[in-house]
């Protein structure tokens, strides 16, 4: 396996970033995570887009898209495989031990690792944590996942692959990977951006593939939707088979929304919204 780190590539086994740097002492860092087949990216130009403007969020300099482009392309050519996570990170750099930033420059790694394709349908359960739509990172893209972290292990002791959080007013939210879509009759909804969700790239371009509705959701919608799908970078769009204690059987409209989009993406493997 190899990765590039900070201007070239090197083999797993020997690549370093300095234990200093700002992105793993106070997790001062934003990353992408994009789909691979068979060394080709899906969504690139978006996921590149929204690493700006993470870092512009973060007040991070922009990054060279230009190196970053060259890093994905080397990392892809050098490690083959049929379905990949190809993962971006862009950190602070070199800094002190506290929050202020130093001036040693931003560090930026790629590195690709072997997944296998999701099942068609999944089980999730909701946490009592909120997200934070008026937080510093709110739509952001970073390294401080560690509430992520968390409510990922809880749904995985309760036999989940998803844990979905409401927002500080009660309004469902996000997954910690993941946006979330319910089907109420017949219309595909889906929480806007100010509930302080990620603007997801899957989820956007599942809004303008389905014709999916951007409405504020009370969390209690997921124990009335008559179907409930995720979406997200290597989920593409996934039926809910349960949420909680509650089974659904994974429906028309949500199958109609897996077809389209998987049709769609393989028509066009870099494409743009609007």
């Amino acid at each position: 396996m190899k990765l590039w780190v900070n201007g070239g590539l090197h083999d797993a086994e020997t690549a370093r970033v300095s234990v200093l740097d700002h992105g793993l002492t106070v997790g001062d860092g934003i990353f992408e995570t994009v789909k691979a087949e068979r060394g080709e990216t899906f969504a690139l130009t978006l996921h590149l887009e929204r690493l700006t403007r993470s870092a512009r969020g973060l007040g991070l300099p922009d990054p060279d898209l230009d190196e970053v482009r060259r890093a994905c392309a080397a990392v892809l050519e050098a490690n083959p495989m049929e379905l990949g996570r190809l993962r971006i990170t862009y950190t602070g750099g070199l800094s002190p031990l506290g929050s202020e930033r130093g001036d040693a420059g931003t560090s930026l790694v790629v590195a690709l690792g072997e997944t296998s394709r999701r099942p068609d349908s999944t089980a999730v359960i909701t946490v009592p944590w909120t997200r934070n739509e008026r937080g510093a990172l709110t739509g952001l893209k970073t390294t401080s996942y560690a509430e992520n972290v968390v409510a990922l292990a809880r749904a995985r002791e309760q036999g989940a692959s998803e844990a979905l959080f409401a927002n500080t007013v009660g309004q469902l939210c996000e997954g910690t990977g993941s946006n979330v879509f319910v089907v109420v009759d017949g219309r595909i909804l889906t929480p806007p951006v100010s509930s302080g969700c990620l603007a997801g790239i899957t989820r956007a371009l599942a809004v303008e593939w389905t014709g999916a509705e951007e409405t504020d959701l009370p969390l209690e919608v997921l124990e009335s939707a008559d179907e409930i799908f995720l979406t997200s970078t290597l989920r593409d769009v996934q039926a809910v088979h349960r949420v909680d204690g509650r089974e659904l059987a994974p429906g028309p409209v949500t199958a109609k929304a897996m077809r389209t989009f998987d049709e769609r993406a393989a028509g066009n493997r870099d494409p743009r919204l609007g």
